[in-house]
């Protein structure tokens, strides 16, 4: 560790159509204590990260609001700066892919890429808004799936069945953008050829540079093939515009990675600092990517692919981490379980969240569950009743009775050493984002330096003239054990360990949880934190939950969908087909390689159907066992790639974990009709 490195690292960039949550915040907090603790090292250690200005959903939002996408930008851009600065996420820079730096750099590797023969173009066909005179992303497109006919589904994929297809392959087709039916249109794109580099990034996937979970799971791309890369959008389209062309547009995708090197490139402009020593292909610097597990492909194939074709050196990792879910479940804003940076910060201390995070965290791609009970119990118990009771038992006998002053000897050298020793393991925990084994390790240590006060009682040692003298030195070593702890925690808790270094009168580094005080002097010590009040979780929660039904009336741009939302009517005579019975769910599984589906056993009157539900994200198979619902019972069987489907489950709600089976009255039996 004394060999001074040049590391640079960075968290995915937040979209910038949108407030933060505390979602985005578990990973800045990963990244954050990573780089504090680089830099308590002697490190030259740079943190940068930008808004990810670009693409449609920008440019749609910002013209329903009525502003220029710039001006949203910079607007959202303000309000996630003040966000992560509350939390104490301490960028070197942090800029927006809507930069000048972005644009040159953005262009410079697309034509070094060019110039390499590395982008091809090719006339492709697209869904048009013929309303909007614009070209349809996938997700902007809502149809009926080609598979199992489900309705309302987008242009990628289908909740209800698992299936992926080409949005031109969808059934009655409609934009979200207008509620217009698009049509087919021509246009030219290009594409990059990342087959070309299919040998370069199977060296590099198993290089070390990816954790192993992430390199096992992007082998598969390679099993199918690697495929070319459309990088070209066409106008209307907010974003950069591709050299030589007109009105095409870099794909957001393309320029988001490269906001990596133009803020660092915003950074470097304004210090002293060599942007070449950091991106050049002999770099011995160090380049770290902290992202979420749902953009590796991005990360791990495009990314690598494009710096090599432009002459750029690859990162040195790849660190991605899980999803947050909230008390077990996926973040829900009916529940009040989807949490936004600010409401949190209206409620609770930043450090709480950030200790808890790091209670946590590994290094593997785990989801991390923040259990809102768990939580207040972990803090009130390790950080109050742990970790700063030390200080607040001794510091009072020091101040009082020997005039702020600790003492000349140490009690307990073994116990002083065994605290410093510890030093190089926490160290290696931080260095490998261990984050969650270097917190045990350090109220391992809170443990044992609370059961030497208590054995010693200074209390009572305090009030004898010929013990007096020890209970100094029992209190001196207690603020030393305090003082080695708060150097180990100085990176998840910079704002609490900033006010035990006025107490202690020094300014500490990672060094000097080696170095005990002697004859030194203290301030009078002061309340270093507060205990979490159940009021105050509740109230935050509380806070959370929201109208869904009015946001969204309140986000929706107005279509004719809005305007009408009767697509198709039907006769009578066509609903009176439709057999809808009360059915018992039996049994209920998982299904294995299904992302959204559960396997339902239905009984209804003495048959047992066999029906594949798209209700995963809502349900445990477990809580659905012995209930009633409704199912379609003459709705023709399908074959799924998982089995045969025979009925349809009725289920009502926005989607997500906010969907509703349909429960009959009470007295209702298996098999019976509804009318």
């Amino acid at each position: 560790m004394s060999n001074s490195r040049k590391i640079l690292a960075t968290s995915a960039l937040p979209y910038a159509n949108g407030s933060l949550h505390l979602g985005h915040l578990l990973e800045h907090i990963q990244t954050d204590i990573w780089v504090r603790f680089q830099r308590l090292s002697g490190h030259e250690a740079y943190y940068v990260c930008a808004d990810d200005a670009h693409g449609t959903p920008i440019m749609l939002k910002a013209q329903q609001m009525g502003i220029t996408p710039e001006e949203m930008v910079d607007q959202v851009q303000q309000e996630h700066m003040a966000d992560f600065a509350d939390f104490m996420i301490q960028f070197d820079n942090y800029h927006s892919t809507h930069s000048d730096e972005n644009k040159e750099l953005s262009q410079h590797i697309y034509n070094k890429l060019n110039e390499g023969g590395f982008i091809k173009s090719k006339v492709i066909e697209q869904l048009f808004d013929p309303e909007k005179e614009m070209f349809l992303p996938d997700r902007f497109v809502k149809g009926t799936c080609p598979k199992c006919k489900a309705v309302e589904q987008y242009g990628d994929s289908c909740d209800a069945c698992g299936a992926t297809y080409s949005p031109t392959e969808l059934i009655n087709p409609q934009s979200s953008v207008s509620g217009a039916t698009p049509v087919l249109k021509e246009s030219e794109h290009y594409f990059f050829q990342l087959p070309e580099f299919s040998d370069m990034l199977q060296t590099w996937l198993r290089s070390g540079a990816l954790q192993e979970q992430m390199a096992n799971k992007l082998q598969e791309w390679f099993t199918e093939g690697l495929q070319t890369w459309d990088i070209s959008r066409d106008a209307p389209y907010f974003g950069f515009e591709i050299p030589g062309t007109e009105n095409k547009f870099f794909y957001v995708w393309l320029d988001a990675p490269i906001g990596y090197m133009g803020s660092f490139k915003n950074l470097c402009d304004k210090s002293d600092i060599n942007f070449d020593d950091f991106w050049a292909l002999d770099s011995e610097a160090e380049v770290y990517h902290f992202i979420g597990k749902d953009i590796i492909y991005f990360h791990s194939l495009f990314w690598p692919a494009m710096l090599e074709g432009a002459g750029y050196r690859k990162p040195t990792a790849i660190h991605a981490h899980g999803f947050l879910t909230v008390n077990g479940t996926k973040m829900s804003k009916s529940k009040g379980t989807f949490i936004k940076a600010r409401t949190y910060l209206d409620h609770l201390k930043p450090e709480y969240l950030r200790y808890y995070f790091a209670a946590k965290l590994t290094n593997r791609v785990d989801d991390l569950d923040l259990n809102l009970e768990d939580f207040s119990q972990r803090v009130n118990s390790d950080l109050v009743g742990k970790f700063v009771n030390i200080a607040s038992r001794c510091a009072g006998f020091i101040s009082k009775q020997f005039d702020g002053k600790l003492s000349s000897t140490v009690l307990d050298p073994a116990l002083a050493q065994s605290f410093i020793d510890a030093g190089d393991s926490i160290a290696n925990l931080y260095e490998t984002r261990e984050y969650g084994k270097a917190i045990r390790e350090i109220m391992a240590l809170a443990d044992k330096a609370n059961v030497f006060i208590a054995d010693e009682a200074p209390w009572v040692l305090a009030k004898n003239e010929e013990t007096v003298e020890r209970a100094h030195q029992v209190c001196s070593l207690g603020i030393n054990l305090f003082k080695i702890l708060s150097v180990y925690l100085k990176p998840v808790l910079p704002e609490l360990t900033a006010k035990v270094e006025s107490f202690l009168n020094i300014e500490l580094t990672w060094a000097d949880h080696q170095v005990l005080l002697t004859d030194h002097s203290i301030e009078k010590f002061k309340p270093l934190m507060q205990r979490i009040e159940p009021k105050h979780i509740d109230a935050m929660v509380e806070a959370s939950k929201e109208d869904l039904a009015k946001q969204q009336a309140e986000l929706a741009p107005e279509t004719e969908l809005t305007k009408d939302p009767i697509r198709a009517e039907i006769e009578f005579d066509d609903f009176a087909k439709v057999d809808l019975r009360v059915a018992l769910i039996t049994k209920a599984e998982h299904v294995k390689g299904a992302d959204k589906l559960l396997k339902l056993q239905l009984e209804i009157g003495g048959e047992t159907r066999q029906v594949f539900a798209g209700i995963k994200s809502a349900y445990q198979p477990e809580d659905l066992e012995g209930k009633m619902t409704v199912m379609v019972a003459n709705l023709k069987p399908r074959k799924m790639r998982f089995g045969m489907s025979e009925g349809m489950v009725l289920a009502a709600g926005p989607g997500g974990e906010d969907l509703w089976i349909l429960n009959p009255e009470e007295g209702a039996q298996p098999g019976m009709r509804i009318k």
